[in-house]
């Protein structure tokens, strides 16, 4: 990095997954945004963290004996966090809401700060109450503590900021923030819209037009998401109507980019009617290696060591005693283990292997081929839900060779993503943003068959480091896009993956080791910060 100062980042996200018992996240956004200001405090980036302090976190999400995923919310506290003795005030539906100010001071050099509404006299405590909860009003409401409540936290607690970065669109409510305190102070507010928009970045995930969150105007406006500067014409003019959040950070950013350079693509291509917008670049996630690569793997791998498969072993070993500690099921060690992690949404075509059955169900049934899945659903999502369902039926009819691990956290994905043989992901393309599982599976010298999407465009050397699936074909009409996938899986995973494993242990071990010495450096967290500060942080 270049020796003068670095611009100081305020770093805004709904979620963060720091530790394991740390339930204040609900999949790769929090993971990305804890091993961000983890990354950041172990390279000694200044950059503060801003999230919000959920009281009783995403969901426990368990399996009925009906085979249904059940969700419930206890109450989690956090000893470690520090009671700042700040508290903020943001103007919701015309009352003051208290933000009490909690700081997470195990980053050293990066703090981060957690606003929290659950204190004595607020009506609204129940705003930081779950994580995803809700939609509509309640969705706003959080947000605006997040983004109008954090900068105000930030004034409070004397900390100078050169850049804000908004990871993803739930933040878009600092910028409002930022232009209230320029139009207080004697700005016009187009000038006051400007001079924010220099301060602002933006990262985007969701690929799919709809998942990304918008709100009709005049529920902004009743909540007072307006700030008490924005007319509804000027809120159409930055969001359109009704109001997307994406588009409005789009807009009131001076940079943005994507998680992966295919994503940026795609990003683009999908905002491209958005006028006056910012341009979307790539820069492509990445991953904390303390957090979840076994560093005994990536000395075997830079010492040529075919030691990698023996320590591989152990860590399967590992894996499949805390599988049959969870769900009381003996998979083998010396047969092919498949880790499957995704949250359960329908473009990740979770079941996608046992979409024709003449091909695996033999395989399945003789403990040759063995599947691990975990992943949640949404708690207001049904059809999410019935993923869940479709997969634990499956763990019925291949009692001794699939599983699925219930209640999805870090302990699960890091024991996943080191004790696994194969890492499978099958989403249909171009609708994966970035995909950090693969990633970290990858250096644990767990070889990665995925399509190309995500991250793995990037990384993929066919036959050496992993594997692909098709060609990047792309096709709107699903059907024709899943039965081209669904020839081009099996093609690979029964000619290739299985023939490999089963009859050539030393290419199979080769691989391993080209699996982590091809990403352990361009996918760990130091690359993606410096490029953040290159592409990203300064003018």
């Amino acid at each position: 990095m270049p020796s003068s100062p670095l611009p100081r980042v305020a770093y805004f996200c709904m979620e963060y997954a720091l530790q394991c018992d740390f339930k204040m996240y609900a999949g790769g956004l929090g993971i990305l945004a804890g091993d961000y200001v983890k990354g950041a405090r172990d390279h000694k980036f200044p950059i503060v963290g801003i999230g919000i302090k959920w009281k009783q976190g995403y969901t426990d999400q368990r399996i009925s004996n009906q085979g249904r995923p059940v969700d419930s919310y206890p109450i989690y506290n956090y000893p470690f966090l520090k009671d700042t003795g700040v508290t903020v005030t943001v103007t919701i539906r015309k009352r003051e809401v208290k933000c009490k100010v909690w700081l997470c001071d195990k980053f050293g050099n990066a703090p981060l700060y957690l606003l929290d509404t659950d204190v004595p006299g607020n009506e609204d405590a129940w705003i930081t109450g779950q994580l995803y909860g809700w939609f509509g009003e309640e969705r706003i409401a959080q947000e605006m503590v997040l983004g109008i409540g954090g900068v105000k936290a930030l004034h409070a607690l004397k900390i100078p900021i050169d850049v804000y970065h908004f990871n993803e669109g739930h933040a878009l409510f600092a910028g409002f923030e930022l232009v209230r305190e320029k139009v207080k102070s004697g700005k016009r507010f187009e000038d006051a819209l400007a001079a924010s928009r220099k301060q602002i970045v933006f990262t985007t995930h969701t690929p799919v037009v709809q998942g990304n969150e918008s709100h009709y105007i005049d529920r902004l406006v009743y909540m007072g998401a307006d700030n008490g500067v924005f007319t509804k014409q000027q809120l159409k003019q930055l969001g359109g109507s009704p109001f997307n959040m994406t588009v409005g950070a789009l807009r009131l950013s001076r940079k943005a980019n994507a998680v992966a350079q295919l994503h940026a693509v795609t990003a683009n291509k999908m905002w491209q009617g958005v006028k006056d917008r910012a341009e979307i670049i790539g820069i492509t996630n990445a991953i904390h290696l303390p957090t979840w690569v076994d560093n005994k793997i990536v000395r075997a791998a830079k010492n040529d060591s075919n030691e990698i498969w023996k320590l591989h072993q152990e860590n399967k070993k590992q894996l499949l005693g805390f599988i049959r500690e969870r769900t009381g099921v003996r998979l083998k060690q010396d047969a092919l283990l498949l880790g499957f992690s995704r949250r359960a949404v329908p473009y990740k075509r979770s079941d996608f292997i046992f979409s024709d059955p003449s091909k695996v169900d033999k395989l399945f049934k003789t403990g040759k081929l063995q599947i691990v899945f975990s992943g949640k659903a949404h708690p207001l999502d049904d059809g999410g839900k019935q993923i869940v369902a479709n997969i634990v039926s499956l763990t019925r009819k291949y009692p001794q060779s699939v599983v699925f691990i219930e209640n999805y956290d870090m302990t699960i994905g890091s024991m996943l993503v080191r004790g696994s043989d194969v890492w499978l992901n099958n989403p249909r393309r171009p609708q994966e943003a970035s995909g950090t599982s693969g990633m970290k599976a990858a250096m644990n010298g767990v070889l990665n068959l995925s399509i190309l999407d995500g991250w793995w465009p990037e990384a993929c050397d066919h036959g050496v480091n992993g594997w692909q699936i098709g060609d990047g074909y792309e096709n709107r009409n699903e059907k024709k896009l899943d039965v081209h996938d669904q020839k081009a899986l099996y093609q690979v995973l029964l000619n290739e993956v299985l023939t490999t494993y089963y009859t050539n242990k030393k290419r199979w071990v080769d691989m391993m080791k080209q699996s982590v010495l091809t990403t352990y450096k361009p996918f760990a967290v130091k690359r993606m910060l410096e490029e953040y500060y290159e592409k990203l942080y300064r003018d």
